[in-house]
């Protein structure tokens, strides 16, 4: 099939080599020329693992194209995804600036009845509520479908084309098949529902992901003052089939693109309601001082001031180079606060935190990191970390239950 992609980024992307690897035709819309030539090169501006392996393929094999021309791509395709951007505001509202945009650019050009998908996260009532009235606009024939993702950013290329559901979310039986055909060769279970029921899958499933690991740092809190393991705890408990293991890590806290922002416009939503979800405010405000009490374990050794202090891990875990919303940017503006000198090292994310921390000393290797500094924080679990003869002689101060031989040792829950 025919498919045009308005958005390049981690989702847009992912969903473009994906398809294209699948055999579709695909046709990936920016507005960044530089962007554009870039993937057109067959260079990603995402770090994925294995993007930039399937997308020289698929270029090569001429079923991907990056394109600026917008209205090209919507007339001849067949199925339009919207793959935008959808950050939240200062209160936690979600920003459907960008979603607009493109369901405007949608029916800018709408030539013949087509299916337009909505696959950038939005809050419940969105696709019908807002991006199909402007498509309306157009006065044409089309079909609309909300098709979540369901993507870990480090594995987004295995969770699109081999995850654990599809959900379509769709209008009309004849959407309907038109997106199983566009699903064709995937694997996964097709879950069939409304639009807004699809939009509130994603929504609750990233919530009680979010809610399980503030859950097992509130365990792990309680464990560190009992003298427990939260690791041997939680390995007890995931046997229980009912719970399962997954997302029960408890540690500095979880960031990126998604949990932080999509409960946020969850609770935003649920207040518009008049339902104040007293729960996912708790998991928030849990995530918020997780990271704070490797400051307080850090105090317990030494005065930050003054004192120079490495940070092992700026992503916000490891596999991919996302900052957003990560522990390291509470904990290095904190020591920043206590006049500490920091010395941080990731093997993805310096570019981006040199932009937000110039003044901070980025060093080449986590080796570097340790040959220069009187404390160790480990804030990302990334497996260059993991050599126990790293932390020789060193205080170490851990939210990833690294193994170390460091001459002191805290670990935030253990």
């Amino acid at each position: 099939m025919k498919i045009a992609i308005i958005g390049t980024g981690y989702v847009g992307l992912t969903s473009g080599v994906c398809f294209a690897s699948k055999g579709h035709s695909v046709k990936c819309i920016d507005v960044i020329e530089e962007k554009v030539d870039l993937i057109n090169s067959g260079k990603s501006p995402i770090f994925e693992e294995g993007m930039d392996e399937l997308l020289t393929d698929v270029l090569g094999k001429g079923l991907l194209k990056a394109t600026l021309d917008a209205k090209n791509a919507i007339n001849e395709a067949e199925v339009v995804f919207l793959c935008v951007g959808t950050p939240s505001s200062d209160d936690g509202k979600i920003n459907l600036d960008y979603i607009k945009s493109a369901a405007k650019t949608i029916s800018e050009n709408l030539n013949n009845h087509k299916v337009i998908v909505v696959k950038s996260t939005v809050v419940p009532g969105t696709t019908i509520n807002v991006v199909k009235p402007i498509l309306e606009e157009s006065g044409k024939s089309f079909g609309i479908c909300m098709n979540p993702e369901f993507l870990k950013e480090g594995s987004a290329i295995k969770d699109f084309l081999n995850g654990d559901r599809i959900v379509l979310g769709v209008d009309s039986k004849n959407t309907e098949e038109i997106m199983r055909n566009v699903y064709t060769n995937f694997p996964q279970e097709i879950f069939i529902t409304n639009p807004t029921t699809a939009e509130m899958i994603k929504y609750a499933s990233n919530s009680l992901l979010a809610t399980k690991i503030s859950f097992a740092n509130e365990i792990g809190n309680v464990c560190k003052k009992l003298g427990i393991d939260s690791y041997d705890v939680m390995d007890g408990v995931g046997l229980d089939k009912r719970l399962s293991r997954s997302f029960l890590n408890s540690g500095a806290g979880f960031g990126g693109s998604c949990f932080p922002k999509d409960v946020k416009a969850l609770l935003h939503k649920g207040l518009e309601v008049g339902e104040p979800m007293t729960l996912l405010k708790s998991v928030l405000k849990v995530n918020d001082e997780q990271p704070l009490r490797l400051i307080e374990l850090l105090k317990k050794h030494i005065n930050p001031e003054g004192k120079n202090i490495g940070i092992l891990g700026l992503a916000f875990k490891k596999g991919t180079d996302d900052i957003r919303e990560a522990p390291s940017l509470i904990i290095i503006d904190e020591l920043l606060k206590l006049k500490a000198n920091i010395f941080a090292f990731d093997p993805k994310a310096m570019e981006h935190i040199k932009k937000l921390y110039p003044n901070i000393n980025l060093m080449n290797n986590a080796q570097e990191v340790v040959d220069n500094v009187d404390v160790v924080m480990i804030v990302t679990d990334w497996d260059d970390f993991k050599n126990p003869e790293l932390y020789s002689g060193k205080i170490v101060i851990d939210g990833r239950r690294i193994k170390t031989n460091a001459e002191v040792y805290e670990g935030i829950c253990w």
